[in-house]
């Protein structure tokens, strides 16, 4: 069942990461790519990481993509006024694309199998383990990052009064 499932969202990952790539309207996209990350999402899930999917969608489809959203509404780029590519920049760029392809293969073809397998223990990636890890172990790594954003925060809203 769940290779069944995991199937059909690698499927629906994959589709809809093309319909990012060649769509011609940036609307659909964006929302593609929403989809996307929702989908990455479910395979954290499936790998008994629900604090990294709820990050995940927290982060990327709720912050980020509706940045995104807004930054294609105000440009208003349905307009075809793109300039057209020259042939050689087309067969540049196929070549470049080939030999990225070629690479993924080469490093897939080296991994080992024993690498893909899931641990044995159930509570990986709960988030009663991440916060235990985060508050015994990573303290004050934890809270010197807390101070350093506070302090970003503070002079963001300096410069921003001035």
């Amino acid at each position: 069942m769940n290779f069944y499932l995991f199937l059909i969202l690698s499927a629906l990952t994959l589709l809809s990461a093309l319909v990012v790539v060649f769509s011609r309207n940036p609307m659909y996209s964006v929302l593609s790519l929403i989809v996307c990350f929702f989908t990455i999402a479910a395979h954290y899930i499936m790998l008994k990481a629900q604090f990294l999917a709820i990050v995940h969608l927290i982060v990327y489809a709720g912050a980020i993509m509706v940045l995104f959203l807004f930054v294609v509404m105000l440009l208003n780029l349905n307009k075809q006024n793109e300039v057209h590519k020259t042939n050689m920049v087309k067969v540049a760029a196929v070549i470049t694309g080939g030999l990225l392809f070629l690479v993924l293969i080469a490093s897939v073809r080296t991994t080992e199998l024993s690498a893909f397998t899931l641990p044995t223990n159930n509570e990986i990636g709960y988030v009663q383990q991440v916060g235990q890890k985060l508050f015994n172990e990573f303290l004050l790594p934890f809270e010197i990052s807390s101070v350093l954003f506070l302090s970003a925060m503070i002079g963001s809203v300096v410069l921003s009064k001035k």
